[in-house]
Formats: structure tokens, sequence, C-alpha cells
């Protein structure tokens, strides 16, 4: 017997082997329909395949066929690039579309709670030669996370991802709606929101939230807080300190566990950063993170003098010195910018304060606390998880690398004399592509190609006509 996809190209550690072994059993001791196959995107949503279990045991050894086609879509599968033309993002093996495989990452593997009998596992996504495609982004992240590694540190990550929940009236589900994109489902308030972290806005929606609680658990996520945030219905799951991979991994499937939930029992959830809703406040990504050693635990943390170690300090200097070019990997969508308001809590310049939430990076802890670590409140919750933690790596690692400094802190950060991040989506394309040092961490080839495809965002949008143009142009001229 030949052997494998996957052992031909030495793909699996010698972990994921054995864990592929436990995954098959399972699959047969559990009596499992089937199995969904799942890749996150560029715009990290994730795309996949549903199997039948006998056809996932193959699967399993040898990938599966998926088309590279998905790659050049915009966020409504709009191409980015004539699709036969592929070859423009300086791939040449991207020219015709052919297919990819996908490749499992047994770790990841877990049973659907809210499915019958129905497993779901992450892949890379491979060329049939069995190397990685470099628009796959978490193989990026990967690739960032074991240079840090060799480097001698780990990267520790924690999740807090803000969220509308809204009643769904209307999906809009009509042949007159659907296109590039279709018409948004149309949605009433929950709740009345407006009464940041009381008990009874978060008990009035509590048969929602209970669904959504008992399914993350399940799904062995290390959920640690439900918050009623200020505007109806718009909510934040918090979470335990994870490993870098695995927190990325945890977001792209907690978004979409939360929408599949809330779609079928009646809701619309939503991670766009600032809705057109009435009063509705932006909703954003707060990214907690610290590294460790081999003999150190947290090596952002301070002594009774500093309130951070010269880690910490050189590791938020690269954050900062970074902020703007990696503007479109926290920040890839149009209404990302719209989140960046003075004495909204959301940052709007390049700063750092401890303790303040008005700060681009917020130093949480305190001198000779030993849990001391970096808060960036620059993402978005739609930014593709991968992308947005390999920012940080990227810019981190430069930090330590110069021993970059970031200055005095901040006191009143809506005040002081800073760089503004990015006024939108098109500054931060700008931004992002005359990187060198993206460039040189990323590779030309996938600077090229996310920039076309934010890109083709950029140009949509702006030659559509907008509400507001209409309201301001159309009676008075």
């Amino acid at each position: 017997m030949g052997s494998t996809f996957i052992q031909r190209h030495g793909l699996w550690t010698a972990e994921q082997q054995e864990q592929a072994d436990r995954i098959a059993a399972q699959v047969t001791e559990q009596g499992l329909r089937q199995v969904r196959v799942a890749w996150g995107d560029q715009h990290g949503i994730l795309r996949g395949k549903t199997l039948e279990a006998g056809h996932f045991q193959s699967v399993l050894r040898n990938g599966k066929d998926f088309q590279t086609a998905t790659l050049i879509f915009d966020t409504t599968n709009n191409p980015a690039v004539p699709p036969f033309a592929a070859d423009g993002f300086g791939d040449p093996r991207m020219t015709g579309l052919p297919d990819g495989v996908l490749v499992p990452d047994p770790s990841t593997f877990r049973v659907l709670p809210w499915l019958d009998r129905t497993g779901w596992v992450l892949c890379n996504l491979h060329y049939r030669s069995g190397e990685v495609v470099p628009f796959d982004t978490r193989g990026i992240l990967q690739s960032q996370l074991s240079q840090l590694s060799n480097e001698g540190y780990g990267f520790v990550a924690g999740i807090e991802l803000e969220f509308y929940i809204t009643k769904l009236e209307d999906p809009c589900l009509s042949f007159e709606s659907s296109g590039y994109p279709p018409d948004p489902p149309r949605v009433t308030a929950v709740s009345h929101g407006f009464q940041y972290l009381t008990e009874n806005r978060g008990d009035e929606i509590t048969g929602i939230l209970d669904i959504l609680r008992d399914n993350v658990v399940a799904l062995g996520l290390p959920l640690a807080t439900i918050e009623d945030e200020w505007g109806p219905g718009q909510t934040e799951f918090t979470f335990d300190v994870m490993e870098g991979l695995r927190a990325a991994d945890s977001a792209i499937l907690l978004r979409s566990a939360i929408k599949q939930l809330c779609r079928r029992n009646g809701y619309h959830a939503t991670f766009m950063s600032r809705p057109a809703l009435p009063n509705a406040f932006s909703s954003g990504w707060h990214l907690h993170q610290s590294l460790s050693s081999a003999d150190v635990e947290n090596t952002f943390a301070g002594g009774a003098d500093e309130v951070l170690s010269d880690t910490g300090r050189h590791w938020m200097g690269g954050l900062l010195e970074h902020a703007r070019s990696c503007s479109l990997l926290s920040t890839p969508t149009v209404n990302g910018y719209k989140r960046y308001l003075p004495d909204s809590f959301a940052p709007d310049r390049i700063a750092w304060a401890e303790e303040n939430r008005g700060a681009l990076v917020r130093v949480a802890g305190g001198r000779g606390d030993e849990n001391t670590h970096l808060e960036n409140r620059v993402g978005e919750p739609a930014a593709n998880p991968y992308l947005y933690l390999a920012s940080q790596v990227i810019s981190g690692r430069d930090g330590l690398r110069n021993k970059l400094d970031p200055g005095p802190s901040a006191d009143e950060p809506y005040l002081t004399e800073a760089e503004r991040l990015p006024g939108s989506l098109e500054e931060a394309v700008q931004l992002f592509t005359s990187s060198s040092l993206l460039r040189a961490e990323l590779g030309d080839p996938f600077v090229e190609y996310l920039s076309t495809v934010k890109g083709s965002e950029v140009k949509r949008f702006n030659a559509a006509v907008t509400d507001w143009e209409q309201r301001e142009y159309f009676e008075v001229y």
C-alpha cells in the first residue's frame, strides 16, 4: 500500500499522527454521520465541505480537494482579479485556479454540539505539490509563531470579542434580494441597552445567551465571561489566555458558532464593527497578549519600579511603530475605520498608557504584578484572527530585534500629540503595501495579493452611491 498524501509530504508531526488515529476511532465509536472540514479564508470566514463519515476516514490521511478560486474573492465573492489571470498575485502556481488540498489539523477536531453526530476539523490549504499555499492565513500565523519560538518565546493571547445580537424579522431571501452583496436581513432590537454591564439588561436576552454559552463551553473553548455592553443586544465574550494558534483557531470557530446558533434560533448576530442601527455603539476586538519563555511564564511583567520589563517595552514599541502599516490586518473592512473616534473607548492615534482604555495599547496590571500584560484595542471583531495575531507577532518581534522604545505614557490619549490611525481602508491598503517590514515577513506575493483583494473592496465602495450622498445632493443641486 502506497504512502498517503500527508505522509508523502511530511505534513504532520508524530503527535498529529497519533491524534489522527484517535480521531478515526472516535468517528467510528461515536457513530458520527458526517464531518465538516473547514478552512479560514482570507477574510477569516470559514469555508469547506461536509463529508460523509466513511469518506472522512480517507480524507484524514490524504486531504480533500478544494478550489483555490475561493482565494480571489472579496467579502461578497466578487472576484478581485479576472478569474483566469490569477497569477497576477506573483505566484504562477495559481494560474488557472487549480485545485488545492485541504489538510486537516487533527489537534482541532471536535464534535459540534448543535448538530446531530457531526464532527468538525480545521485545515490548512496546500498545493498538490504538498507546499503550503502562501495565501493561507493560518499558515502565515504558524510561520510567525515558529520564528518567535526559535527566538526563545511563546505568544500568549486573551480574546475579548464584542458583537450584536438582534431579532431576525426578515432574512430577505427573495431572488430579487440576492446579489453581490445581497440585501441585509431586517432586524429589531432584543433589549433596551444603554445600561452598561447591568444584570437586568443581560437577563433580557438570557434565552439566547444560555444557548450560546452552553454550546461554546461544549466546544471546549475556555469561556471566561459573558458581558452586557452598551448598545441594545451588544454582548462581549471573553476567554482565558491561550497559546497563539489555539487563540486564533478559537476565535474563528467562535464567530461561526455564534452566527449559526443565533440564526437557528431566530436571531441574527453580527461582528460588523459599526452596524447601521439607530443609536448603535461600535464593537471592538481587544487582544490581550504577553510572551512566555522556557523559564518565565510572563516575560512582560516588570518589577517594583517599572510596570513592564524591557521585553514588554520593546514588544510594545514594535506594536506602536507598525500600528499604521498593520491596520489592514487588524481592521480589514471599510466599516471598521468608522470606529476610531475621540472619547469612544476606541483609539484614534498611536499611544499607550497604563490602565487607560482610551489608548491604542493599554498596559493591564501594575508594578510588582506578575500578570501584567498588554491589551491592544485597535482591532475590529471582523478581523481575520490569523492575520490580526500575526500582525502582533511581526511587530513585536521587530520591536525586540531593534529594541524599540515606546516613548512616554500618554495620560490623555485623545489629546496627546501622536500619529493618527488610518482614516480609511484605502489609506490602510497604501500603508500596508509600502511597509518594508511586512514585505520581508509576509513576502511580496502575499502583500500584493491582500492589497489587491482589499483594494477591490475599496473600489466597489467608492463606486457606490450612498444614502448620505442622496440626502446631501439630490434635492439641493
